[in-house]
């Protein structure tokens, strides 16, 4: 069987984080395994409060999985400080996975910070060289290449400076575009779209973590980066075109609507 690892932070009410994540591999057949970096105190309408973990207990996490069920993959989200980064990093270089997909969360869907404004350097600096596939919506993709993107131009010119700061290849979400749900991969030679309808709902709580996983979990199973991709943006449309009526603000997707529809990808 495939395993996947994610490391990130926790949402106590299951639609993101490390909660979403464990549920989008178990969904799609993989093993899933988590390091916990930041308890996240959340729900579909707030985060009232984030606790990192020590930077100890973080690394005795991935040494953990490591050294006893080593993954095919690794997903990294939510790193909240330049001090979670570094010991992040230090066991990615230890350790050298494959398939390393990182989502650079740094807000929640209601707006919430879930970076600290002075992490974006460590972000550059430590995380970013480590990625096999980054995922920055465009927020993100803002933030980090310093530029503000308007059009899928603007993706392209913001993916390939992403790519220049150590990204094998870097996926550009469209999903906070005015027009379109459309997706830009850049894989350091070619650009690939991926067109998608914009589903009319509140209830995307967690769609960044969900599709992150699921890339890492379709590249555990051996998927070319581009069909992993196509796999994966299908997976979450499904997802939100099922999401639950729970909670009284941005509700979560369905990580198993699969099962419940009896539908294959």
């Amino acid at each position: 069987m495939k395993k996947a690892l994610s490391i990130a932070g926790s949402d106590c009410s299951g639609g993101a984080g490390i909660q979403a994540d464990l549920k989008t591999m178990s969904a799609l057949g993989v093993f899933a395994m988590s390091a916990i970096v930041s308890v996240v105190a959340e729900n579909t309408s707030r985060v009232i409060s984030i606790q990192d973990v020590s930077v100890g207990v973080i690394k005795d996490q991935i040494d953990a999985v490591f050294e006893d069920i080593v993954p095919d993959a690794v997903k990294i989200g939510m790193l909240s400080s330049p001090e979670c980064m570094k010991a992040v990093a230090e066991k990615i270089r230890e350790y050298k996975p494959l398939n390393v997909v990182i989502d650079p969360v740094m807000y929640a869907k209601n707006g919430a910070p879930l970076m600290k404004e002075d992490s974006i350097d460590a972000l550059i600096k430590e995380i970013i060289p480590l990625a096999d596939l980054l995922t920055p919506n465009i927020p993100e993709a803002e933030k980090i290449a310093n530029m503000s993107i308007n059009n899928l131009e603007d993706m392209k010119k913001a993916a390939i400076e992403i790519c220049k700061m150590g990204a094998k290849a870097v996926l550009v979400k469209g999903g906070h575009s005015t027009d379109n749900a459309d997706d830009l991969l850049f894989d350091g030679k070619e650009f690939t779209v991926y067109s998608g309808v914009r589903i009319n709902t509140k209830n995307t709580h967690g769609t960044g973590c969900t599709l992150s996983s699921a890339l890492a979990s379709f590249l555990a199973l051996d998927y070319p980066l581009k069909e992993s991709v196509r796999k994966a943006k299908e997976y979450v449309t499904g997802a939100i075109e099922n999401a639950l009526e729970l909670g009284k603000g941005n509700g979560p997707t369905d990580h198993f609507f699969m099962y419940r529809n009896k539908v294959e990808l």
